[in-house]
């Protein structure tokens, strides 16, 4: 198929807005599922993981494809739970277009917020999509006004609901300008074309000249033929919003109700016409290792094979399935390819084109496409894979670090090799959980974005991989870092086999403000002779690892920045080994002389409440060391954002659900490190 009938797609929204259900309708509209599954009663087709049916929610990138009007969908289904975020980042790294899903009585929740702005750094065209017309509160108007006030969108409604909440019962195609009607015995997929309500003529009208208003500012033609009175071809209007939804001037709104099988189809066209293919997207850039210099990737079926692993998963069947997406040539089944990132070679055993649950067994996969390979022993989420004469890096996704931790323990010595092999492939499948051994206690810490994070993890130890365990109260990961500024020097000297290692430098350490561990080199500004490379890469090594050894309490340090003021070399006895020594010592030296501290993490909060609950929702916070930053008010529900320490919120989802009868919810994701009151 060629890549102008290809749309790599994700579906990005808030918890709860309807990105599942809107998904399973895709599925049946378009002949992939032949029946509806719902998120309610646990047969969602893209939630296929059994916690996420047990919980209602998307935990993983479940990928798909389905075609409609002659176009190959490739749809990628995010998480939209924070402690989930790095599942979404990772999708969109891979994404050519997007569609935003809005629920029609929330509007512009955080996580929406939180997902758009990544999907903005990567420039991703959207389309809108405002579900849940149906719903008691839902005000499609209002969603608009959220949209351009919270994200600075232009949204342009392609379509307008008729009736809202009980008497919401279709759309109107402000294009065609007709209404659409859908058929709730066929469950929606056949519907119809009439003639605009007289009760929406003069709304349907208005909005119909914001569209021709709005377009026609993008294009001449159509001013002109506006001017001349002459009709409008729908197929311009299209063009010239595919073109400026490209170029992120334009967000097309779309409306519906997804569980009343309303508005998706509209929804596919839209996804055809209106989002890029893999040819109308920017070319991405890599960097040649050869070369030593960033290359553009064209995407050229015909060109040299190169593409990205952006996700791992594990099945017992098939051992790891690495989902990847082409750049670049095209690759077979029953070949060899080298993964550039590692300088190893791994086999393609079979290609798989995913159908949510199942899979389809393909031949290739071209430039533009993405699947799933089969056979790889050595790659990883992240690694780039291709040619061997065509050596490109492509750019790797950076993922959080984790917050929190439990200590886990097998119940029997049997389910030890069992805890310790599922661990690692849950770490393999998702790069934001950790585990480690304490080697005092024996004791396995697990670590991950959020309690809900960590419990998910641990109920799939129990579960899919039948780990007997217990587990420990959640713990914070806790860094340490410096407040003042040190130089110090140290000296090495040991003789080992009759030979001399000696080193001698000077190191000066200093707080920085970013939340990440910084080791900068000034040699060039302190050096009188040549230094070999060699040696400054173990100082540089020494330095790193041990920023994760910590300084009194054994945390990783954050926040601080080394610089080598000094070093003193001597070929015939400087050693990497005694260099390595004496850059540890030094920086521990140093360390303790800058008055270490104890960091935390600090969250960002959004709770969701009514408004006769505020009060008292800021009163718990406040308890628990919380900092409220605004509150948002909408149709009498408030939402409250705030700052506040993990440590404190433990448990934190019981008490607000305790004090408002069950009517409140929160949302937190990691803001930064602070020092620890």
């Amino acid at each position: 198929m060629e890549d102008a009938n290809i749309r790599n797609i994700g579906i990005i929204a808030h918890i709860d807005a309807g990105k599942t259900t809107t998904t399973e309708r895709i599925l049946y509209y378009t002949g992939q599922n032949h029946k509806i599954g719902e998120v309610d009663n646990g047969e969602a087709t893209m939630d296929w993981m059994e916690e996420e049916q047990n919980r209602g929610i998307t935990i993983t990138s479940a990928a798909t494809t389905v075609f409609w009007n002659k176009t190959q969908i490739n749809i990628i289904d995010t998480p939209g739970h924070v402690d989930f975020t790095a599942e979404v980042e990772r999708a969109l790294r891979v994404l050519d277009g997007a569609v935003g899903i809005f629920c029609a009585v929330s509007g512009v929740q955080p996580q929406t917020e939180t997902v758009w702005k990544q999907a903005d750094n990567y420039n991703i065209p959207r389309i809108a999509y405002i579900n849940k017309m149906d719903r008691l509160g839902a005000n499609f108007y209002s969603v608009l006004t959220d949209i351009k006030e919270k994200l600075s969108e232009n949204p342009v409604p392609l379509f307008i609901p008729i009736g809202s909440e009980s008497s919401f019962n279709g759309i109107i195609d402000l294009v065609k300008m007709k209404a659409i009607f859908f058929d709730q015995n066929s469950l929606g997929k056949n519907y119809t074309y009439e003639n605009i309500p007289k009760d929406m003529i003069e709304t349907a009208n208005t909005w119909h000249e914001k569209l021709i208003d709005v377009v026609s500012s993008y294009s001449d033609e159509i001013t002109e033929l506006y001017f001349s009175g002459s009709d409008i071809p729908e197929n311009l209007i299209y063009k010239t919003i595919h073109k400026y939804t490209l170029s992120r001037d334009l967000l097309p709104v779309f409306c519906g109700s997804s569980l009343k099988n309303t508005g998706v189809q509209c929804l596919l066209d839209g996804i055809t016409a209106l989002l890029p293919s893999p040819d109308e997207v920017k070319p991405t850039v890599g960097h040649n290792i050869k070369k030593n210099q960033d290359e553009i990737i064209k995407n050229n079926p015909n060109g040299q094979s190169l593409a990205l692993i952006f996700k791992l998963q594990y099945n017992s069947n098939l051992g790891f399935m690495a989902f990847t997406r082409v750049y670049s040539g095209t690759i077979k089944a029953k070949t060899g390819i080298l993964n550039i990132t590692e300088k190893k070679k791994e086999r393609i055993n079979k290609i798989l084109r995913m159908q949510a649950n199942h899979a389809e067994e393909v031949d290739e996969l071209k430039s533009g496409d993405i699947g799933v390979i089969i056979g790889f022993k050595e790659s990883k989420t992240g690694d780039t894979i291709g040619s061997e004469n065509f050596q490109v890096l492509l750019e790797k996704v950076v993922f959080p670090s984790p917050v929190i931790s439990v200590a886990i323990e097998p119940e029997t010595a049997s389910d030890r090799d069992k805890l310790s092999k599922a661990l690692l492939i849950m770490k393999l499948e998702d790069p934001t959980f950790t585990y480690k051994e304490d080697e005092e206690t024996g004791q396995t810490l697990i670590s991950g974005m959020g309690e809900l994070h960590l419990d998910i993890i641990v109920t799939r130890l129990k579960k899919e991989h039948k780990v007997l365990c217990k587990i420990g109260n959640p713990q914070v990961s806790y860094r340490e870092s410096i407040k003042s500024e040190v130089t110090e020097t140290s000296e090495f000297s040991k003789l080992l086999g009759g030979k001399e290692n000696n080193a001698k430098l000077t190191l000066k350490i200093y707080p920085i403000d970013s939340s990440s561990n910084v080791y900068k080199n000034s040699l060039e500004k302190h050096q009188s002779k040549e230094i070999p490379e060699n040696i400054l890469s173990a100082i540089e090594t020494a330095v790193n690892n041990t920023f994760k050894s910590g300084i009194n309490l054994g945390y990783e340090c954050c926040n601080i920045c080394v610089e080598l003021v000094d070093i003193t070399y001597n070929e015939l006895t400087s050693t990497e080994y005694a260099f390595s020594a004496c850059a540890v010592q030094c920086f521990n030296s140093a360390c303790l002389k800058a008055n270490p501290v104890l960091m935390e993490p600090v969250m960002d909060v959004s709770i969701t409440v009514p408004d006769s609950y505020v009060g008292d929702c800021i009163s718990g916070l406040t308890s628990r060391g919380g900092l409220v930053s605004d509150i948002q008010n909408k149709a009498g529900i408030s939402i409250i954002n705030a700052q506040a320490p993990l440590s404190k919120l433990f448990g934190y989802t019981t008490s607000l659900r305790s004090a408002t009868q069950g009517r409140g919810s929160f949302s937190m994701q990691f803001k930064y490190y602070s020092e620890k009151n």
